[in-house]
């Protein structure tokens, strides 16, 4: 049984801003999203194994979330000086990848099982050896939630987490499905 307040405390002393629980029934995979990726405009499609195709398919990331019914979503949210302040938004972008590795691996020792899913593609690996070869570390490697086709709004509202904090903050948003 997932103990919502003790995750909430590692969430926030590991420097999230936010932490909510996670209906995992929740969850829509939506190809739309899934087409967003494929416009690549991050520049990572068909370059890594946690980004389309290489994460597979709807139906393989829906197996996947099959497997669980509860995790959490966590939250960074940042103050920008102004609509293109480019430099917070990358710290803050930095600031979130930091903490979902260190809460990651602290979730790991009581979910070893667990899937992270995070914000941006995996950055494990200095070089990912997509396609030439398999993952070195499939258990450790991570998606986007975009990446398996999911509106990070929308699983925000039906989980009670903001996602707009108003104008001039940046929130980055990932999740942890756990049992």
């Amino acid at each position: 049984m997932i103990n919502y307040e003790e995750l909430e405390k590692l969430g926030l002393d590991t420097g999230f801003s936010h932490i909510a629980p996670l209906k995992c029934s929740t969850i829509e995979l939506l190809p739309e999203v899934r087409q967003m990726c494929e416009a690549n405009t991050c520049g990572m499609y068909g370059k890594r194994w946690s980004c389309p195709p290489g994460c597979g398919t709807l139906e393989d990331c829906r197996a996947k979330i099959n497997q669980y019914q509860a995790g959490i979503l966590v939250q960074t949210v940042g103050e920008l000086e102004d609509s293109m302040d480019g430099e917070t938004m990358m710290e803050t972008e930095a600031l979130h990848k930091q903490n979902f590795y260190a809460m990651e691996k602290l979730l790991r020792e009581t979910y070893p099982d667990m899937l992270a899913i995070g914000a941006g593609c995996c950055t494990k690996c200095e070089t990912c050896t997509y396609p030439d070869e398999p993952c070195r570390f499939p258990k450790k490697a991570f998606s986007s939630m975009e990446a398996y086709g999911m509106l990070v709004t929308q699983i925000c509202k039906a989980n009670d987490m903001t996602y707009y904090y108003g104008p001039c903050t940046i929130a980055y948003t990932s999740c942890y499905l756990l049992e």
